[in-house]
């Protein structure tokens, strides 16, 4: 992978505002390059979009780049083109493809927006079309010793479609829902993804009617998934709901909900469904509550500083409801920054994340956090948390560095000191023991550093992890090495 055109950011204009009509896609969370050039184009006025739901649709960064780009190419250049060339690789109609061999000594506990592996060992081909109405991608993968005793995978695998400004489509795909960098209390990339039906805006752009224009632009995605059956209630169904919109440049507001319901012994017809949406649940209906519900609040308010860029984001996510908003209350705050130096790009974040319920500002509440009375697995996918890794009951604090060189490569460098599963309550059930359920078991401080490094190699791209912490972390699957030493290879054609 090469990186062209640094100094054309007025090509990188035009291209980038061109409308692009075709189904697809995205950019898919992972990719810390490509949310580092996102959101500071946003922060510093150029991109007047919301960049804190991920898949970030092309359609939205192409439409919303401005002009202004050009008279800051100092400070955005690299941004900019960064954006161009990735446009160039994935958002053009036809025919792209990509293969992937990635091995690791251990399958790492702890993610960040920054993916790492899910298996010790294995291989993958992403092929995907795209057309004016239609795109595909079928990514078969072969994963050797994962975690979850699935070794034949379709990660994502989708089919999609856009009729006039939406996009509906079907597969399993990556999300990050939220501002944070190491966290999401709600959704995030943590777990492999589900698969699901979904809806989402493609052009993320304002309501022309004055009425409603003061909301600035905005997303709404909407899913409908499975989860596996070797769960304490096999099949469970989920719904998740986002809402962003951007009413003041620079600040973004994200409303989400994700709602456990049905499965197997369950009620899962239309009428649960309904008291779901509308929040009859929590014990309300006794032996037919329709489900576990999860809502957050979230938002980020960037901006320009000289040449730089600063924000500073916070999210509450909600386990149980009291007077129509979240109770049982976890917490995540953060800071961002960017910096020029050495020649390069720097994106820096310190974060906080408490998922103890109520331990930040009132009583904690042991054993409430991504956890349920009927639906014992938790809200986990495969043993994984759906949400942060750290999981329920935890507080961690991570200082975390991005920098991005002009020709391509990349550094970074995170550091978390963690208490995991502070009350040492732990209520999750695993009805099968060939599933490793990465969910911390007793009460244990850790720290854990994190370093990656991506460079051009054999005409593709090479990503290279170190995760290390300074004692092994007890985990219901068993204890994870203190060592992991990962790396990916990926070349596209």
């Amino acid at each position: 992978m090469t990186l062209k055109h640094w100094a054309l950011v007025g090509g990188a204009v035009a291209c980038l505002s061109s409308p692009l009509l075709w189904a697809a896609p995205w950019l898919e969370p992972g990719d810390s390059r490509a949310r580092f050039a996102a959101q500071k184009l946003a922060d510093r006025g150029h991109m007047d979009r919301t960049v804190s739901t991920w898949p970030l649709m092309w359609s939205a960064v192409h439409s919303g780049l401005q002009p202004s780009v050009s008279a800051d190419h100092s400070s955005v250049g690299a941004a900019a083109a960064y954006l161009l060339f990735e446009q160039e690789q994935q958002a053009q109609p036809g025919f792209r493809g990509e293969y992937s061999l990635y091995g690791s000594s251990e399958i790492p506990g702890i993610r960040g927006f920054d993916q790492k592996t899910l298996a010790k060992v294995g291989t993958a081909i992403d092929l995907q079309w795209q057309g004016e109405v239609w795109a595909l991608g079928l990514h078969p993968g072969y994963a050797h010793d994962p975690d979850d005793d699935e070794e034949l995978r379709l990660d994502g695998s989708y089919l999609a479609a856009a009729a006039g400004n939406w996009v509906f489509g079907v597969g399993a795909i990556d999300r990050w829902w939220g501002p944070g960098w190491q966290s999401s209390l709600i959704l995030s990339n943590n777990a492999r993804p589900m698969p699901a039906l979904w809806i989402n805006r493609n052009n993320t752009h304002a309501f022309e009617t004055p009425w409603l224009s003061w909301i600035g632009p905005w997303q709404f995605t909407a899913l409908a998934g499975q989860y596996e059956s070797d769960r304490a209630v096999p099949d469970a169904k989920l719904i998740g709901m986002r809402f962003t919109f951007r009413p003041v440049d620079g600040l973004d507001i994200g409303l989400s909900r994700a709602i456990m319901f049905g499965g197997e012994g369950r009620p899962e017809g239309a009428s649960t469904i309904w008291n779901a949406l509308i929040g009859r649940d929590n014990g309300q209906l006794e032996e037919n509550d329709p489900g576990n519900q999860l809502a957050s609040i979230d938002a980020r308010y960037g901006f320009s500083f000289g040449q730089q860029t600063m924000g500073i984001y916070g999210q509450m996510m909600g386990e149980d409801e009291a007077g129509a908003f979240p109770a049982r209350k976890s917490w995540l705050f953060g800071a961002d920054w960017t910096t020029q130096l050495f020649e390069a790009d720097q994106q820096w974040f310190v974060e906080y994340t408490n998922t103890l319920a109520d331990d930040f500002l009132g009583d904690a509440i042991p054993n409430i956090t991504y956890e349920h009375s009927r639906y014992r697995s938790g809200y986990r996918y495969y043993g994984r948390s759906m949400a942060t890794s750290f999981d329920g009951d935890s507080e961690a604090v991570t200082l975390g560095a991005f920098n991005f060189f002009d020709n391509g490569t990349n550094l970074s460098a995170k550091v978390s000191f963690a208490r995991l599963n502070k009350e040492g309550a732990i209520g999750t059930v695993v009805p099968n023991d060939q599933i490793f359920y990465t969910v911390p078991d007793v009460d244990q401080n850790v720290t854990i550093l994190d370093v990656g490094y991506g460079a051009r190699l054999f005409g593709g791209w090479l990503d290279l992890n170190l995760q290390a912490t300074d004692k092994k972390i007890k985990y219901l699957g068993g204890e994870k090495d203190q060592w992991s030493f990962g790396a990916a290879w990926t070349y596209r054609f």
